[in-house]
């Protein structure tokens, strides 16, 4: 039985530092591979979003030049400030990958920080994939230790989990010893933060970012010896008892079944088909199930109830939303455009597309509750119920038992991947780049030297002054 007289992030720090390649097994190497393909389309997408901009133009970011490439522009600046970057752009459509387990986007906060530093160290593919599947393994079991009591409290687990993740991948990726890496998990537990209550607005993907930063920063300083409570997570006052409170969190859940099997391995784990909040994806889904196989239309319908978990409504549960980013956490509206488009797409975040007359008429029809108690699918985060009474009075349901996007015994195909690829990297590199960039990509563990993708992730604009 393992020890228990050692602090957490000690025993955290002794299971990153003894992760090596070799336990990247074929399923994980293909999962990361598609994660990272996914996040940095993603992040390509992002960079042109106001988030992003605004941040480029606050003094004092970016305004050093540096190893590292802020995607899809022709900027290269410090290893911090791309992370922060890119870490925001990532999040910025909210079209990232999620886990369930996490109860949030796994992959934004960890690649970000660790392309940086690969970039800088001028390290190869299979060394940042090692990097990642560990800061993934920690991101999640932390969710085990903390969950639901984080998640209903109203803390962002991507950013408040996805710091230690992001903390243990930059550790793992520059070689730190096991009492550096404790020092960064200490770090770690200071710097996480980010509320859900701004769920919705720029603040959202700018957590992500924080905590991109902010882990590869605990992985620095840690590496420079800068000192930390090795007992930060546990001691009164400390991570747990501050962020859960007493009885509310079960850290040996962090090292149970440790990598057996590897927590990117779960099913829960999965790639967003729609541009808008998770949590919503399983009623699209079954909304346009409904549109293909009963080919009902928005003319036709007269009443539309969406049933899903409760802890799923309060960021969703948004019958008036305001803009875009309104839009992306309206189930209400998401549904609608499912049923009047028979798609959900980047466009219809864009511009006034939320104010659309047509579509507002629409959602009036949709109602949004929980599963009624004892519904057979109460305990599940991850399930949804669509009901669609037509005109003539006919009931149509749909139901979907557990859906976490598209992964699992759903994933997305090379085809698919590529289209969303295509359609989110367009925003800030060439046509002509995109399939040659695709194709590297799907080689990810092959590369020698990340600088040979970097420049291939490169914009025309430079976009910081």
């Amino acid at each position: 039985m393992e020890s228990t007289d050692k602090t957490i992030a000690t025993r955290m720090a002794e299971k990153i530092c003894s992760f090596s390649e070799d336990q990247v097994t074929p399923g994980a190497l293909a999962w990361a591979r598609a994660a990272i393909i996914d996040t940095l389309g993603c992040t390509l997408a992002g960079v042109v979003e106001p988030c992003t901009t605004l941040l480029m133009k606050t003094p004092g970011i970016g305004e050093a030049s540096g190893p590292a490439l802020v995607m899809g522009t022709a900027n290269r600046v410090s290893m911090l400030d791309a992370a922060l970057l890119n870490g925001t752009a990532a999040h910025a459509l909210d079209y990232d990958d999620v886990n369930g387990v996490m109860g949030g986007h796994p992959s934004a906060p960890l690649l970000p920080a660790i392309f940086a530093l690969a970039e800088d160290q001028r390290l190869s593919g299979v060394d940042l994939i090692t990097a990642f599947v560990v800061g993934y393994e920690l991101e999640v079991r932390l969710a085990r230790a903390v969950h639901l009591e984080h998640y209903n409290k109203g803390w962002h687990p991507t950013a408040t989990l996805g710091t230690f993740g992001a903390a243990a991948a930059s550790a793992r990726l520059l070689e730190l010893d096991v009492p550096q890496t404790a020092k960064a998990m200490a770090l770690a537990a200071s710097f996480a933060s980010g509320i859900k209550a701004n769920f919705g607005t720029m603040t959202k993907p700018l957590h992500v970012g924080h905590c991109a930063r902010n882990g590869l920063l605990a992985a620095l300083l840690a590496q420079r010896g800068y000192e930390s409570n090795p007992a930060a997570m546990e001691r009164e006052q400390g991570f747990f008892l501050v962020y859960n409170g007493p009885g509310k969190y079960d850290a040996e859940k962090i090292f149970e079944n440790w990598g057996a099997p590897l927590e990117i391995e779960d099913d829960r784990n999965g790639l967003k088909q729609f541009p808008c909040c998770g949590s919503m994806h399983p009623s699209i889904a079954m909304m346009l199930q409904l549109v293909r196989e009963e080919g009902i239309t928005a003319d036709d319908t007269d009443k539309i109830e969406i049933l899903t978990h409760p802890n799923r409504l309060p960021h969703t549960n948004n019958p008036d939303p305001k803009g875009a980013l309104g839009g992306k956490f309206s189930v209400q509206y998401v549904n609608a455009r499912a049923l009047v488009d028979g798609a959900v797409r980047l466009g219809h975040f864009e511009g006034e597309a939320v104010d659309d007359a047509y579509v507002r008429s629409v959602m009036r029809k949709i109602s949004a509750g929980p599963y009624p108690e004892g519904h057979a699918d109460a305990g599940n985060q991850w399930g949804a119920e669509v009901t669609v009474t037509t005109s003539s009075g006919k009931r149509l349901t749909r139901r979907v038992e557990s859906m976490v996007c598209r992964g699992g015994n759903n994933p997305m195909n090379e085809d698919e991947m590529l289209e969303k690829f295509s359609d989110c990297a367009i925003r800030s590199l060439d046509r002509e780049k995109l399939a040659p960039l695709f194709e590297r990509l799907l080689t990810f563990e092959k590369i020698d030297d990340i600088n040979q993708l970097s420049s291939m992730l490169e914009g025309s604009q430079k976009l910081l002054s």
